[in-house]
């Protein structure tokens, strides 16, 4: 479920094909998207024993421990895209505006998070050339939680905050 208005259009990052962007600012801290439609999980290995594993891959999500989904048909969330200075925070299936976005930002993650550990994704970071290469269960809980805990310390969630969602 993706929370503000949006729209997909074509990335601003080189390679990337389409992204996901803003049509509505969105506050530091706040909730872009939820999952909202997760039908089942697998353990990594039970993706990597599918018949078509390696084409699955690029629709293949971590969602936390060795737990995978697997989502051929592509909904929006999935035209959100990598970075390593990414707009918004994955954090167990949710994605939280890392700054302020004004409208027509494009909604990037930090793709570490969803691979498996040590899975290297098939194109590297379009800014930096580098290899993106999946974290351990460890590495993401911890990275992103201390990321998460950072940002909703700041003075900019709390404005943004009070008064409760919306």
């Amino acid at each position: 479920m993706i929370l503000p208005r949006y729209h997909v259009a074509p990335s601003s990052i080189p390679g990337a094909g389409k992204g996901l962007f803003l049509d509505e600012s969105v506050a530091p801290g706040r909730l872009i998207t939820a999952p909202d439609d997760i039908r089942e999980v697998y353990k990594w290995s039970e993706v990597e024993a599918l018949p078509n594993a390696h084409a699955m891959f690029a629709a293949t999500v971590r969602w936390f421990e060795d737990r995978y989904t697997v989502t051929p048909d592509w909904p929006d969330e999935c035209y959100i895209n990598h970075s390593f200075a990414p707009s918004g925070l994955w954090h167990l299936g949710f994605v939280f505006a890392l700054r302020e976005l004004p409208a027509g930002s494009e909604i990037t993650v930090d793709y570490r998070h969803l691979l498996a550990p040590g899975q290297q994704e098939d194109f590297r970071d379009a800014l930096s050339g580098e290899v993106i290469v999946g974290y351990t269960w460890a590495e993401s809980l911890s990275t992103s939680t201390a990321q998460l805990q950072n940002l909703l310390a700041t003075d900019a969630f709390s404005r943004h905050s009070e008064g409760g969602c919306g």
